[in-house]
């Protein structure tokens, strides 16, 4: 929508064709070949059998003979809508963002080759079952017929993909478990690790220096070392919710699928082929599964959850005749060693080499040292399985089906909310959880040298707190704990141990609950309903005390008049955001100023900031923040009245994964907030460079709605735009239509697909 005006040509000229033959292979020389002509043949073949649909939002609509032909042509189209982002998520998953990025970016690539060693990636391609290989080798061809078709585009490192590599981003979430360990901590550990000679030591144990003095390369709460999300900023998480058929008017189950995730962190599509493939929703660039999505007869939405699933472990490490060794009960182990070379690209532009030997125990990778011990950390590394996982719960026709794939137990950290059409609900819990000894606190690191610390299995899930086909007829998910989940059909925190989940009840939790519990007669539209509800709970805490103390503030006191009418505001407001609330404005700005200062005395307090400002915060607090942040209001935008939409905005300018924002270039109004004070549609909005509007750039992402009847019906919406080109007319055409939450229908069935069809083309067309 903001991209230039292209202005028509006045005449066209005709070229000779041998001209443009000439041109074409001259600009596809600027780049080497991305294939044999053997293999440009066989990929043009394959393409023969694709065709691909885009509809009026630019959704592609890909149908094909075989499940690996469909994943060739959404491989494609995705390229065509993002390939940067496709390269940077596979950079990423490779360990090798400093090829591209430079020298700063090493140790985030060292902590990828600590659990993803490509030689091994290549040895686990062969080993996959046939059918798999097939679906990589589609992967594989559809990207590299992109770049082979499209010579305009320049990969800054991946000019080839190879099968092998869809194995290392075989899940789909906004931040896997590998990102939980500490880049400081790593870097420190592996700069300094080696403190004697190789000979000095004798079969004592020896010492690393500790790795506390690291610099910090995470955002977040670090608990010991591992990165926990901060759970007062965005992005929040994700929400679900299923309805049962018996609460429903038309008598069909209904799903919402609400990821929360950074905006356009997610492709829109819908897959389809004759060997029974039919699955629509949002998958991460450069995956070739929908990680969020429904097929014809079932739909899932996966939620980050508050599972402990990492385990950081205290090693005992000796030197013995210059071999490193770690002690287990009454024995000594070898420690695993690897060289580990990560190429960078340094300031003057050349490519630079460093090698790191890395080590490994049984349970996993070391990462950091700890008082002179060395820690090594566990979590799941099963890419294969994840692999297929991820792509058959994609298949399942009921919950059945779908909960027969649960059981490879490779979906790591992320809870479940499901429905189908036979009418099942479900909330599934975090599907990876390790069985451990109760005896040790694992929420620290424990001792390594004891085997009773060591994991005894995963926890199935018959043995998980999950609620299937619950009797109140709900069930939902907004990364709270799972004793809420079906309400009073929900399972009972003593019956599973506390590492099962960390979390409570969160504001977006009591919203939820407050619109579930006693209703019925949910309609698709109804649940969308839902799933904007301006109700803003958080403040049904947070304002009484405001207000208790200014009403104890004595008369004469200069705050007792200045703030007089903003405190009616909010006396009398509903709670509810709206684009046109003054009051939302004020308790936006207080509310983002007051957890600002409760971070620390609620820290030290042991308490939840929100607890802390609804029981502990003084009058002098309450009365000095409300009066920052009406201050505040008032030099950004001249007057504290201003209504909330004109702060709260949404503006898409550029492609650029770092997005850019300008207050003077259009935008538009957003009435829901962040999902810290309990917005069900959830918004991460703040000032950016050089702004004094808020733009979001987290929460909302993919919204959609379905219902499981006889013919599948659904809506959805993604953030902005599906394609990242500014010229493209579908870089913002969805905008002002997430912005207002309102959702568009989805095209399923083929013959709405070919009446809603712009273009229809083969790949390379």
């Amino acid at each position: 929508m903001f991209g230039r005006m292209i202005t028509p040509r006045p005449f066209v000229v005709a070229y000779p064709l041998a001209f443009l033959l000439l041109l074409l292979t001259a600009c596809s020389a600027d780049r080497p070949s991305t294939g044999h002509s053997s293999e440009v043949a066989a990929w043009e073949t394959r393409a023969q059998r694709v065709e691909i649909f885009r509809d009026s939002w630019g959704i592609p609509h890909i149908y094909a003979r075989t499940d690996a032909d469909a994943i060739f042509g959404l491989m494609y189209a995705q390229a065509e809508d993002d390939f940067p982002r496709i390269e940077h998520n596979f950079l990423s998953s490779l360990g090798r963002v400093s090829e591209a990025e430079g020298e700063s970016e090493i140790w985030r690539d060292l902590r990828m080759h600590l659990f993803v060693d490509p030689e091994a990636m290549k040895v686990l391609y062969a080993e996959s079952p046939l059918w798999l290989r097939d679906l990589m080798d589609g992967w594989a061809d559809g990207l590299n017929y992109f770049l082979h078709r499209n010579p305009e585009v320049r990969p800054r490192v991946l000019e080839r993909f190879e099968p092998w590599m869809a194995l290392t981003f075989s899940e789909g979430s906004i931040g896997g478990d590998i990102e939980r360990v500490n880049l400081g901590e790593l870097a420190s550990f592996y700069e300094t690790h080696l403190p004697r000679e190789e000979g000095a030591a004798s079969s004592e144990a020896w010492s690393s220096p500790a790795a506390d003095g690291g610099a910090r390369f995470e955002l977040g709460v670090v608990a010991g070392a591992l990165v926990e999300p901060d759970p007062y900023t965005e992005p929040r998480g994700s929400n679900g919710i299923a309805i049962a058929p018996e609460l429903t008017r038309a008598g069909h189950a209904l799903l919402l699928i609400n990821p929360h995730t950074s905006h356009y962190f997610r492709h829109e599509a819908h897959v389809v082929s004759e060997q029974g493939l039919n699955v629509y929703g949002a998958l991460t660039w450069g995956q070739f599964f929908v990680y969020q999505g429904f097929n014809a007869t079932a739909g899932w939405m996966h939620t980050s959850s508050g599972v402990d699933n990492i385990d950081e472990f205290l090693e005992t490490i000796t030197l013995r005749d210059g071999a490193r060794r770690y002690r287990y009960g009454n024995e000594e182990r070898p420690l695993e060693t690897r060289e580990v070379t990560i190429r960078y690209r340094t300031e003057g532009g050349e490519l630079a080499d460093r090698t790191f030997t890395v080590f490994r125990t049984h349970r996993g990778p070391i990462v950091r040292a700890v008082n002179g011990r060395w820690v090594s950390v566990a979590l799941m590394e099963n890419p294969m399985e994840a692999l297929i996982q991820s792509f058959q719960r994609t298949r399942a026709p009921n919950l059945e089906a779908f909960l027969d794939v649960m059981r490879g137990h490779t979906n790591s950290s992320n809870n479940t909310l499901f429905a189908d059409a036979e009418g099942n609900i479900a909330y599934l819990h975090a599907n990876f959880v390790p069985i451990r000894d109760t005896r040790f606190d694992f929420s620290a690191p424990v001792d390594g040298s004891n085997p009773a610390t060591d994991w005894q299995g995963i926890h199935t899930l018959e043995d998980s707190p999950n609620s299937i086909n619950p009797t109140t007829g709900w069930a939902f998910c907004t990364n709270n704990w799972p004793y809420t989940a079906a309400g009073s059909a929900s399972p009972r925190p003593a019956a599973f141990p506390s590492y099962m989940d960390r979390r409570t009840e969160n504001p977006r939790g009591i919203h939820a609950l407050a619109l579930l519990e006693g209703a019925s007669g949910f309609t698709l539209e109804s649940l969308h309903e839902v799933a904007y509800s301006p109700w803003l709970p958080v403040f049904d805490d947070w304002l009484p005390p405001l207000i208790a103390a200014w009403e104890r503030l004595r008369p004469g006191v200069p705050e007792r008049t200045q703030m007089a009418e903003p405190v009616a505001l909010l006396r009398n407001w509903d709670r509810r955001w709206d684009v046109g609330s003054i009051p939302t404005s004020i308790a936006a700005f207080w509310a983002t100023e007051i957890t600002r200062v409760a971070s620390e005395p609620a820290r030290a307090a042991g308490m939840d900031p929100g607890d802390w400002i609804s029981e502990r915060a003084s009058d002098d607090v309450l009365i000095a923040t409300l009066g920052s942040a009406l201050r505040r209001l008032e030099d950004d935008f001249r007057d504290w009245r201003t209504p909330w939409g004109e702060i709260n905005r949404f503006q898409r300018l550029t492609g650029d994964r770092v997005a850019f924002f300008d207050d003077e270039a259009p935008s538009f109004p957003v009435g829901f907030t962040s999902a810290r004070w309990g917005s069900l549609a959830a918004y991460g909005s703040e000032p950016r460079e050089g702004t004094r509007r808020w733009y979001g750039t987290s929460g909302n992402s993919f919204v959609a709605v379905v219902e499981f009847g006889p013919r599948l019906r659904a809506m959805a919406i993604t953030a902005g735009g599906l394609n990242n080109d500014p010229e493209s007319p579908h870089f913002n055409d969805q905008g002002e239509r997430y912005a207002a939450g309102e959702l568009r229908p989805v095209l399923f069935h083929r013959d709405e697909v070919e009446a809603g069809a712009i273009r229809r083309y083969r790949p390379g067309q």
